[in-house]
């Protein structure tokens, strides 16, 4: 009995040509793994975006609260006036002292022309240092002398209006005092009403 022989394995058509081999595949990047700067890829240059330069803060100049400041200036009017009416009672009422004046607005009494004359020297004082703080870098200074030097000429006129040096003397006093007191007032008065971020020297 003869045992079968297995068929012969069948050729393939084309002996010359062999499958391709697979593609490797990659193993995991291993982020402790520093691989050559040849791998890496190239650093991107930025460009740095110009930054437009911020315009200079413009300088504000002082701003007062022109309805309060000029109801301190009539305030300090009146307080002027009082000043001129107090001092006419003492030297002339109290010491009998004939006070050496000149009205200029006309009243026929001493008493009269003070009070008359300090007030409007008090409103044109509060509209000088209203003009220098909205016109003038050290307002506060400018009008210190101007009140300076105007209180120390009133306070010196009346020595040419009479020989009697206690009337004059006594007058230039009232002159004075009239002066400071109004200085000091208009001073305090825009100190108070200026507005917020202003300031003056």
């Amino acid at each position: 009995m003869s045992v079968p022989t297995p068929p012969p394995e069948r050729q393939s058509a084309y002996p010359h040509q062999t499958p391709p081999p697979a593609a490797p595949v990659p193993p995991p990047a291993d982020p402790t793994v520093v691989y050559p700067a040849a791998l890496q890829p190239a650093a991107v240059p930025v460009e740095p975006v110009p930054v437009a330069a911020a315009a200079p803060a413009r300088p504000v100049g002082p701003s007062v609260d022109a309805g309060r400041y000029w109801a301190g200036v009539v305030a300090t009017a009146l307080v002027a006036a009082l000043v001129g009416l107090v001092g006419v009672v003492i030297v002339d009422q109290i010491l009998s002292l004939d006070l050496a004046v000149k009205d200029v607005f006309g009243t026929d009494s001493t008493g009269a022309a003070y009070v008359v004359g300090a007030a409007v020297f008090a409103v044109l004082a509060g509209g000088l240092l209203h003009l220098l703080v909205l016109t003038t870098p050290k307002p506060k200074a400018f009008f210190g002398w101007i009140m300076f030097l105007g209180t120390l000429t009133a306070a010196l006129l009346p020595l040419t209006w009479t020989d009697k040096l206690e009337s004059s003397i006594s007058a230039g006093v009232v002159n004075a005092l009239i002066g400071i007191a109004i200085w000091s007032l208009l001073v305090g008065v825009l100190g108070r009403t200026l507005r917020p971020g202003s300031t003056v020297d």
